[in-house]
């Protein structure tokens, strides 16, 4: 049976000396690995205290890489102690979904006011034109 290990255990364990990650449900055990790895310590050091999973796979790690990585690893984390994080959402792609559901609620009456307004703005602006060269 592997070694069940909370978050919380693997969160007190984030110094240069002493650091644990999480990748995949997996704890690592990476503290004599600091000084080899090729992106630097401060690369390990950034993604200690959360689940690393992401920032790993963003990397594209070689094969080699990812058959290093099972002699770091001390056991399996208790996924009931991982605390849930949203999804982040860049602002742009949040103003484009708002966009998008502003657009599907709009009536078509909205629409013809678009038009209408000017055009009655328009109109009056005529009236007045002519009235005022009538005088």
């Amino acid at each position: 049976m592997a070694n069940l290990i909370s978050f919380h255990d693997v969160c007190k364990h984030k110094c240069k000396n002493d650091c644990w990650i999480l990748i995949h449900g997996k704890v690592y055990d990476i503290s004599t690995f600091m000084d080899e790895h090729p992106g630097g310590d401060n690369v390990l050091l950034a993604v200690t205290g959360k689940d690393a999973s992401t920032d790993f796979d963003d990397v594209n790690h070689s094969d080699d890489a990812k058959e290093q990585m099972k002699k770091y690893c001390i056991g399996d984390v208790d996924q009931s102690t991982v605390p849930v994080t949203k999804k982040y959402i860049p602002p742009w792609e949040k103003k484009e979904k708002s966009m998008t559901v502003e657009t599907t609620k709009e009536e078509p009456g909205n629409k013809l006011l678009v038009y209408l307004i000017p055009l009655f703005i328009l109109g009056v602006a005529f009236a007045l034109r002519f009235y005022n060269n009538n005088k």
